[in-house]
């Protein structure tokens, strides 16, 4: 992909922030969404604004797209194949140890939302259908495998009459990470103050639900 400030040409060029020339457009519009999304938010501009902000005409997205939403469909199927790398690597098969490795996903939890914010905000709050493009849910449920796998390892500490089910428990943290990064870790102007890190609040907030569920022993001063 190249990207030039010149007008007119192949791809039915147009006026735009940035001029489109010769390069792969598809990758293009997904950028310009991205761009977009991080200054508007993800309803806050239309299929037409992406085309413009490429630099090419109006028709010329419908060659990759068949509209907006199969344009956010694709960015939100990317972030969460991103979503999943992160977490796969903060998992690692549960190394060193499960709950060390149960807290570093919940860290890379925050740390995607603060990093790749144009993405969590396709991925949670474009309200784009999980069905809208082919491979977007099962990179979504591919994600939230990583959590219910870092669960299940949890629940293994205890007795097998006595573990909550993973599926149970991976929602419950889902819920609670999720909130807490749209709150406070995310990398835009949505982000909460806070007297604490997010981290702290998340791993505090873990402790209790644990605690709670009996899978680790209770810490006392």
């Amino acid at each position: 992909m190249s990207w030039s400030t010149r007008r007119g040409g192949g791809d039915g060029e147009r006026d735009g922030r940035r001029g489109y020339h010769h390069g792969n457009l598809r990758e293009a519009l997904v950028r310009a969404a991205l761009d977009l999304i991080a200054q508007k938010g993800p309803a806050g501009f239309t299929f037409a604004d992406a085309a413009r902000w490429v630099g090419v005409s109006s028709a010329a997205p419908y060659r990759h797209f068949r509209d907006r939403e199969a344009l956010l469909a694709d960015v939100a199927r990317r972030g969460f194949e991103l979503f999943e790398a992160a977490l796969r690597r903060a998992w690692d098969g549960g190394r060193p140890e499960p709950l060390r490795a149960f807290e570093n996903v919940g860290r890379a939890y925050l740390a995607f939302a603060r990093d790749e914010p144009a993405h969590y905000s396709a991925m949670f709050e474009a309200g784009i259908p999980l069905d809208a493009d082919p491979g977007l849910r099962e990179a979504a449920n591919r994600a939230f495998e990583v959590l219910r796998q870092a669960s299940e390892g949890l629940a293994a500490r205890l007795p097998a009459e006595k573990r909550p089910p993973a599926l149970m428990m991976s929602l419950h943290i889902w819920a609670l990470s999720h909130g807490i990064a749209s709150l406070f870790a995310r990398g835009d102007r949505g982000r909460r103050a806070l007297p604490m890190t997010p981290e702290e609040l998340l791993e505090a907030g873990v402790l209790i639900y644990l605690q709670g569920l009996g899978v680790i022993a209770e810490r006392r001063p």
